[in-house]
């Protein structure tokens, strides 16, 4: 066909009837439609782990009064760990995580084969647990051990089923501080606000055992800090061991074991002696969130009050 003869049509058709042709565009397949996203899957809620007092304590427990510090995060729980292993009885290694440690049946024959024995799942994960701690004070040579992980709060009454004869020391710290200090050991990951939501479930964990224990001995960190050897003095009276002047300089016993993760890792707590702590907050300063438990920890009186020039006789100053 002419190439021309395409123009003279439209050229005929457009001068009577306004009209020319034009080559129709092949039909593209329509795009297929994106699948919807799939909906996040729900998080598993922790399984909890039903557990009992070992049935014969001396045959399934090595440990002989292994002793806790329960305490939130940040509360000063690396310094107590440092001051009580610098005791020539007394074993603290660095944060141990052993509720982490979980036991699972890979086959059925095998759950059968425990249950046997007498053994379900959490009395299994005992035996770990106590055989972990026994080796670590084996591997010292003293006589106690003493384990300070933060997350135990949420396991107290376990730990207390676990060893019958287990000695608990609650360390306390003012709300305000342990957010503030929260805060600033990870300002990049979260904010105070956030820092204080999360360090409450601790304090929270903390308060329920202080509650749940039939026999604990408290420790304040600003008093810790203001009369070092008078508070190690008097938790040694409740261990049952002498106080040992040489607790106060611990310098001497750590072994550099101050890993983000397993303690504190800052200058200050290695610095191989008692510093100087933080000014306490001024009642003002305690946001409505911290403030049940920071009164129910007797820093704030009743009425909502406190010293407002934010120091009291608990403030810590220096050990000489």
């Amino acid at each position: 066909m002419s190439m021309d003869l395409p123009r003279k049509i439209n050229s005929a058709l457009s001068a009577t009837l306004g009209v020319e042709l034009r080559r129709a565009r092949k039909k593209q397949a329509p795009a297929a439609a994106k699948p919807a996203p799939k909906p996040a899957a729900a998080k598993k809620p922790k399984e909890k782990v039903p557990f009992r007092p070992p049935e014969n304590p001396e045959l399934d427990r090595l440990l002989d009064r292994p002793v806790f510090v329960i305490s939130p995060v940040r509360s000063g729980s690396t310094l107590l760990r440092l001051l009580l292993n610098a005791h020539s009885r007394l074993h603290a290694p660095h944060e141990l995580h052993i509720r982490r440690l979980e036991v699972h049946f890979r086959t059925k024959l095998s759950e059968r084969a425990m249950e046997a024995c007498g053994l379900e799942r959490g009395d299994i994960e005992h035996l770990l647990w106590d055989r972990v701690l026994h080796r670590e004070l084996a591997r010292s040579g003293k006589d106690f051990v003493v384990e300070k992980t933060p997350s135990n709060a949420f396991v107290w009454d376990r730990i207390a089923a676990c060893w019958p004869d287990a000695r608990f020391i609650c360390l306390l710290r003012h709300p305000v501080s342990i957010a503030k200090s929260w805060h600033e050991a990870d300002p990049v990951k979260r904010t105070y606000d956030e820092a204080a939501e999360d360090a409450l479930r601790y304090m929270n964990a903390v308060q329920r055992a202080r509650e749940g224990l039939s026999d604990t001995h408290t420790v304040r960190y600003e008093e810790l800090t203001a009369d070092p050897a008078g508070e190690l003095g008097r938790i040694c009276e409740y261990l049952g061991i002498d106080y040992e002047p040489a607790m106060l300089e611990y310098g001497d016993s750590v072994q550099g074991d101050f890993t983000k993760g397993l303690g504190d890792w800052k200058d200050k707590v290695r610095s191989g002696s008692v510093q100087r702590g933080r000014e306490l907050p001024k009642a003002s300063e305690v946001p409505e969130a911290l403030r049940g438990i920071t009164r129910k920890w007797g820093y704030l009186d009743e009425s909502g009050g406190a010293d407002e020039s934010g120091t009291d006789e608990r403030e810590g100053v220096a050990a000489s």
